[in-house]
This record gives C-alpha cells, structure tokens and sequence, in this order.
C-alpha cells in the first residue's frame, strides 16, 4: 500500500525563533497573571484548570499541532485519587496533556523546574507537585505531599521514564510514582502519546509544524489490585498497556498518513 506524505513543515530559523519567543511570552503572562491573583486571593483550582488548558491550547497553536483524542477517559470526580501516567518524548508533551485530559490536572515536576525564575513560584502558587530525584529523604517528603493534593482531588500526572526519550521509544520506568499510587490506592490511567516527538525531539530545537498527533486513553488500572509485593507486576502491566495504546512504528505511521489527509 502506498504510504501518503504527512503534510508536516520544519519550522526555518525565524519561525523556530518565533514559537520560542512566542511560547515564553505567553508562559510568563499567565505566571503573571497566577500570581497577581494569588496576591489578593482571587486565585482559586477552576481558576488554575482554566489557565493551564488555555496556556496549553495556545502552545500548541503556535506549532499548528493537529492534535486528537482517542478512548474515554473515567469520571475523574467520583472520589477516587487518579494518577495519568503516559510516555515522554518532548517538552510538548505537557501541553498535549492539559488540553487532551479532563479534571485538575497537575504535572509531578522534578525540582529543577522550580528553580526558574517566575515559572517555579508560579507552579508552587497553582498545586504543581515537585520531586527532587536526587535526595532520598526530600523526594519522600515530596511524594507525601503529592500524596495529600490527590486526596484533595487533584489529579496528577507524571512520566515514569523520568525523562524525555531522544527516540521516542519506551525508557525504563522509575518506581516513584508507583509507590505514589500504591500508597493512594490510586486509579492509574495509561497513555500513550503518538507523533509527539515529531513537533520537538528530545535536545534538539527542531520544530516539526503542522504535526499529527494522537493521545490515545487506555482503560484504568485499580492500584487496589494490587499489593507493594507485587510493584514490579504493576509496572509491568501500566508498561504494557502504554506501549499497546503507542502501537508499532507501522501503525503509527499509517495513522499519521490518515490524520494528515483529514486534516489537509
């Protein structure tokens, strides 16, 4: 079967120029914005869900990403704590999240992001959870804190490759946030993210415009299935269920032949 070309762009100097400008332009208004509230307590979580989905769909503006959405997510407010757990392969993958998932969503962030001026007090101020991955003791203490926003209804969202993939293919996973989930008896909603690593690859600034792609929602995972003997099963079953909803290469790139013809 002959493939059809997806109708992508590699974005020219000016224009990479243009979506990183653009992309901190638009993140320092909001933090902006956060924090103004924050001052005077007008800043509330609806508040914050309204920002992050905003600040998202304008990201993904800037990069013309074609972005679609496949499986149902569960009621998210039904009291249960619920935990997204999906695959990592660019910075976008942040933005695709907030603007694919419903509920409150905030992302478990390492903690070199809070050492960013204005970003880092910002996602203090709006519930980001942070872990520091290099100190035992404080990433414990992060994770009982993380621990506390979930059963306050917040809904988390985390990478447990720990970091970006430069090929876009599955990285071992981490064991944090699985104890997170066992600890929680959290819900673990599997996702898997295709195309992504086309708009932005890992350590590079080459931005792919116009790019398909598909957040694929797989079904929930009841941690309650499961006991702290048996993580090892659980993250062997949560990487299986990612790696099904992410498909073979082949798949992806029929499908990413489909979404272009649609889409053009």
């Amino acid at each position: 079967m002959t493939k059809l070309p997806v109708f992508t762009e590699s974005a020219t100097l000016a224009r990479r120029i243009g979506v990183v400008l653009g992309s901190v332009l638009v993140t320092a208004g909001f933090c902006i914005d956060v924090l103004i509230r924050a001052a005077f307590r007008r800043l509330d979580r609806s508040r914050v869900d309204r920002y992050t989905r905003r600040w998202a769909a304008l990201l993904l503006r800037l990069v013309r990403m074609d972005l679609c959405v496949l499986g149902q997510a569960p009621d998210l407010t039904d009291g249960r704590r619920y935990i997204i757990l999906c695959n990592h392969a660019s910075h976008y993958d942040i933005p695709a999240i907030f603007a694919a998932m419903p509920g409150s969503i905030r992302m478990l962030a390492k903690s070199e992001l809070y050492r960013i001026p204005l970003l880092g007090i910002t996602m203090r101020t709006a519930e980001f959870p942070s872990i520091n991955r290099r100190k035992r003791d404080q990433a414990v203490k992060d994770l009982a804190r993380a621990r506390t926003m979930m059963e306050s209804g917040i809904v988390l969202w985390a990478a447990p490759e720990g970091t970006r993939s430069p090929s876009g293919k599955l990285l071992p996973f981490k064991k944090g946030c699985f104890y997170l989930a066992l600890d929680t008896d959290a819900v673990i909603i599997p996702v898997g993210i295709r195309g992504i690593s086309k708009v932005l690859p890992a350590k590079s600034w080459r931005f792919n415009l116009g790019q398909p792609v598909s957040v694929h929602i797989g079904d929930p995972i009841d941690t309650r299935d499961y006991s702290r003997a048996e993580l090892a099963m659980l993250m062997q079953v949560t990487r299986a269920r990612i790696q099904g909803l992410l498909g073979s290469t082949v798949e992806q790139e029929e499908e990413e032949s489909v979404l272009a013809t649609v889409s053009g």
